[in-house]
């Protein structure tokens, strides 16, 4: 097992403030030590918070992102302060799920990747969104997301 090389890190091990905005937050990556060997890695943020652009109410989701890395892997610390800064910042849930994916996927180029984003209702409707770079890999452990569809009292 090699050393991960931490060098280039700005947030890891440091007292930050978290960013205000998603376009602030700082991603960070560091060297995948097992390129070459398809696995897939999971993160997991079931306590979601962005807020409405039009009402300024919160809105809450379980967000799975699932990615088949290439040369990096993301600094964990980095993507949750970068979720973190969607608690103040209006947007749909639409452009909330495909904005974390896509900036995920430009900072890593990764030879995969999910997100599924299970939105709480508000207003009586969950809106659940998806999306993936491509196909699923094939050869690699890919588990269900395991979140249920939203019954409510059904």
């Amino acid at each position: 097992m090699t050393k991960t090389d931490v060098s280039g890190l700005s947030q890891l091990g440091q007292n930050v403030a978290a960013p205000q905005s998603p376009e602030e937050a700082v991603l960070e990556r560091v060297p995948n030590g097992n390129a070459g060997t398809g696995f897939v890695v999971r993160f997991t943020a079931p306590e979601f918070t962005s807020l409405c652009p039009m009402t300024g109410q919160p809105d809450f989701a379980h967000i799975v992102i699932d990615y088949l890395p290439g040369d990096w892997l993301v600094e964990s610390k980095s993507l949750k302060l970068f979720l973190h800064s969607f608690r103040n910042h209006g947007a749909f849930h639409e452009d909330c799920s495909i904005y974390i994916a896509k900036r995920v996927v430009e900072l890593l180029e990764p030879k995969w990747l999910r997100i599924g984003a299970y939105w709480y209702p508000r207003g009586g409707i969950p809106i659940d969104v998806f999306w993936q770079t491509g196909a699923p890999p094939e050869g690699v452990w890919l588990p269900d997301q395991g979140v249920p569809t939203y019954r409510g009292r059904g």
